[in-house]
């Protein structure tokens, strides 16, 4: 099966669609997207198409293919012509798009403690834009919140 996404306004993805891989052979019968999109505009009667690969992620592909286009589409994301490549819509305004990968970073890393106590228990991390920071709640206690501490790589009561 292939996978296509009908593009709209500032080539936003509108929908995801499957089409079987028949109807995606050119006459010597290899796979070509030019040929899923003439059948897409046939059924649906809508221009915009780029194929999407579901195995791709972050700019790999998970059964060791060649990854394409960065991400599989979804409603909601973005094809960006320039880079070949479909991503999320930016997160918060600090965030930078990574290159390689098309996924949104932070521009602080993501903290590398995510659980406390005995027995285990998780954060609730999120990201303070006002501040560009990592705030954590303490799930059993909505009164326990924290900001990340990059130097020390620790979490602080606020």
């Amino acid at each position: 099966m292939a996978h296509f996404a009908k593009l709209g306004i500032n080539s936003k993805v509108i929908s995801v669609e499957v089409v079987a891989d028949a109807d995606c052979k050119n006459a010597d019968g290899n796979e070509d997207e030019s040929v899923g999109i003439q059948f897409l505009e046939r059924i649906h009667g809508w221009p915009l198409w780029k194929q999407t690969s579901y195995n791709t992620s972050a700019n790999v592909h998970n059964k060791g293919g060649t990854p394409f286009r960065k991400n599989y589409a979804a409603i909601g994301y973005i094809y960006d012509e320039d880079r070949d490549a479909f991503y999320a819509p930016k997160p918060f305004a600090s965030w930078i798009l990574n290159e390689t990968t098309c996924i949104w970073a932070a521009p602080v890393a993501y903290p590398s403690v995510k659980t406390y106590g005995d027995p285990e228990k998780y954060y609730s991390i999120g990201w303070d834009e006002t501040n560009t920071r990592w705030i954590a709640n303490d799930v059993e206690d909505p009164q326990g919140n924290f900001r990340w501490d990059v130097s020390s790589s620790s979490w602080v009561s606020l």
